[in-house]
């Protein structure tokens, strides 16, 4: 019976991995700046047009910066170029707003069958759940309901949440060390029940957008699942394909 022939990686994805491995480690942290690609090229051994090539990628995928004249930096969610990445919520008119984030609940909890599959954790693991809305122009547009392995997390309380000042990404990476690099979404067209219709104060029955997200970390990690429900009365979810 034939083999399967072994998965031929190019030199620059294998400089790609063993960066990845430094951020993940911890070795350079968000916000830090890597060494020169002269320095990676000799660290690993290869050109530096084998490192340009990779840190380009890396560039591209928003896990490094490129910041000109300084060098190249680890990505953090501190960085507003971030905001955009993971909350694509506009108003009509156009335009970016900043949000206001107004945490309501944060409890510990045993993952059931749902949360356990998704967080990819045996099923009555701690978890932490966290309610929350969000606010644009004092006007409340999401509810999210968010779910965050308890380990992981293990400290987060409603405190803590309610005395941050940045995002809750931003938090998670500079509390707890956690960063999200990517996140899948789910979205469909639901109605407001009377409890989302009462937060969000529309009608009960109007029309929201259902967004489910799982984030991830390095290592194709899940670390965040979360259900929010989007009130569109004065807002769109903006998505650029290229």
């Amino acid at each position: 019976m034939a083999q399967d022939s072994p998965t031929f990686s190019p030199l620059y994805r294998q400089i790609k991995s063993l960066i990845m491995q430094g951020l993940e480690t911890g070795e350079w942290r968000p916000g830090e700046a890597i060494p020169s690609e002269s320095e990676l090229a000799e660290r690993f051994s290869v050109s530096q047009g084998t490192v340009r090539k990779a840190v380009d990628e890396m560039a591209a995928e928003n896990l490094l910066i490129r910041r000109q004249g300084k060098g190249t930096f680890v990505a953090s969610h501190n960085d507003p170029r971030a905001f955009f990445r993971f909350l694509r919520l506009i108003p009509i008119s156009g335009g970016v707003e900043p949000s206001h984030s107004m945490p309501l609940e944060c409890w510990r909890a045993k993952a059931g069958p749902e949360a356990a599959r998704v967080l990819q954790i045996n099923i009555g693991e701690p978890i932490i759940v966290v309610r929350r809305l969000l606010q644009f122009s004092g006007k409340t547009v999401v509810v999210d309901e968010i779910y965050l392995p308890g380990e992981v997390f293990a400290g987060l309380t409603l405190d803590i949440l309610k005395d941050y000042q940045g995002s809750l990404y931003s938090l998670f990476e500079t509390r707890f060390g956690v960063r999200m690099i990517r996140a899948e979404e789910r979205i469909r067209a639901v109605a407001a029940d009377r409890v989302s219709a009462e937060l969000l104060n529309v009608e009960e029955g109007a029309p929201l957008l259902s967004v489910e997200r799982v984030s991830y970390t390095y290592g194709e990690k899940p670390v965040e699942w979360r259900r929010g429900l989007y009130s569109t009365a004065e807002h769109c979810y903006l998505n650029e394909l290229s």
